[in-house]
């Protein structure tokens, strides 16, 4: 019986969404019986203690003996929400618990969400180093650039699992895979593409490294933050943004977005600024537009048709909707299953090749990636992810007896 009352706004207590997220979208269950005392002992003590000894002597059986093979921490500090901004944890969680969801609904991954009252670099390092023993992944979401680079850097050399920052490498890895099949459907060779990105964020560096990465030219690629074009004469550049002058715009072309587009054959926007048309006026024809900004594109639907053969949006009110769920619940069911420790590039790449892969016979230029709810998609890129995590050494394939000789 509760004590309290709380009076919902009535337009608020009529809109079906809060009655979906009323009490959260999502609970703890149990696996085992509980029905009886042998039940309770082999759950609980005193059965347990003998798992809790045998991890001790070998502490990689927890992988087996426990949930973490296939659990993942998904954490924010509530810096960068959606289109929100920093909102802060609490206001963050509505999303986190949906981010679970997705990753039980779509990978079979089981996802906790966990909201840091920080948003200093150390402490958010701190707390997550110290839970890493808790999952066999960590799913970095919504935390503001430039600290969200440190972050998962820091973390990614201290932990021995997958850790993983979404904005950056979920949104690349999709937008690589809808501009290889947008160039397939144009006939045109992807190392040979004209690319501007415009938003030097999170996305916008992980799209760059991961299109350089997947074999497009660095030469041709030139990237536009809110003061222009990034150029390595520019002054007053991030240690980011410095990186990215060494590793594209090799002309040194200056100037803002208009410059930047003249006879590009490719724009990703993932700036949330409005680019105008006479910028887009000055594209190659039959271009490719993705305007991937979150409610609003860079370029309304109906402009970028004007200049560019193909369109994408990040909504899914529009067709080609670049959406990380094709991405990272088949990472994490592919990186868990191999028993990875850490996610690299080659493993990104064969998931966008893998996501691409699954529509490559049923091409249109309004679908040129699968839909967010196509069965097909997780479980492609989960084998391709394990597949590349072996080859790139970063695997734990340990074979075991099925009842190790300490638990008998």
């Amino acid at each position: 019986m509760s004590f309290f009352s709380f009076e919902l706004d009535p337009a608020l207590a009529a809109d079906p969404v809060f009655d979906l997220h009323k009490r959260g979208k999502m609970e703890i269950s149990c696996t085992v019986p509980l029905s009886s005392r042998d039940d309770l002992s082999r759950a609980y003590t005193p059965g347990v203690a003998r798992v809790c000894e045998a991890i001790a002597a070998d502490p990689e059986l927890a992988a087996d003996y426990t949930w973490t093979a296939n659990t993942v921490a998904v954490v924010t500090d509530g810096s960068a929400v959606l289109g929100l901004g920093n909102i802060g944890p609490k206001a963050a969680m509505p999303v986190m618990e949906g981010k679970a969801v997705l990753f039980k609904q779509f990978g079979g991954v089981d996802a906790i969400p966990i909201c840091l009252d920080t948003q200093d670099v150390e402490g958010i390092i701190a707390v997550v180093k110290a839970l890493g023993p808790s999952f066999g992944g960590i799913n970095l979401e919504d935390i503001s650039a430039p600290r969200c680079f440190e972050i998962e850097r820091r973390l990614d050399e201290a932990l021995d699992i997958p850790v993983f920052h979404d904005d950056q490498h979920g949104t690349a890895v999709v937008v690589l895979a809808a501009l290889r099949n947008a160039v397939a459907l144009l006939g045109r060779r992807f190392a040979d593409l004209r690319v501007v990105i415009s938003g030097a964020g999170a996305a916008g560096v992980a799209i760059t490294n991961m299109l350089i990465a997947a074999g497009l030219q660095g030469a041709n690629v030139i990237v536009c933050d809110s003061q222009g074009i990034i150029h390595a004469d520019r002054p007053g550049l991030t240690g980011t943004k410095a990186a990215l002058a060494q590793g594209t715009n090799y002309s040194g072309r200056t100037g803002g977005i208009k410059e930047a587009l003249i006879g590009a054959d490719v724009l990703i926007g993932v700036s949330g600024g409005q680019i105008g048309e006479s910028a887009l006026a000055g594209m190659a024809p039959d271009g490719i537009i993705f305007a991937l900004a979150n409610p609003t594109p860079e370029v309304p639907p109906a402009l970028a048709h004007k200049y560019a053969a193909i369109v994408a949006t990040g909504r899914s009110d529009f067709p080609n909707q670049i959406n990380n769920v094709l991405a990272f619940p088949g990472i994490f069911r592919g990186a868990l299953d191999a028993r990875a420790t850490r996610i690299t590039e080659r493993m990104k790449v064969a998931a966008a090749e893998a996501i691409a892969e699954v529509v490559a016979d049923e091409l249109r230029a309004d679908a040129i990636v699968p839909s967010a709810l196509d069965p097909r998609v997780a479980p492609a890129v989960a084998e391709a992810v394990a597949r590349a995590a072996e080859g790139d050494g970063v695997a734990r394939f340990v074979a075991r007896p099925a009842v190790p000789a300490a638990l008998v």
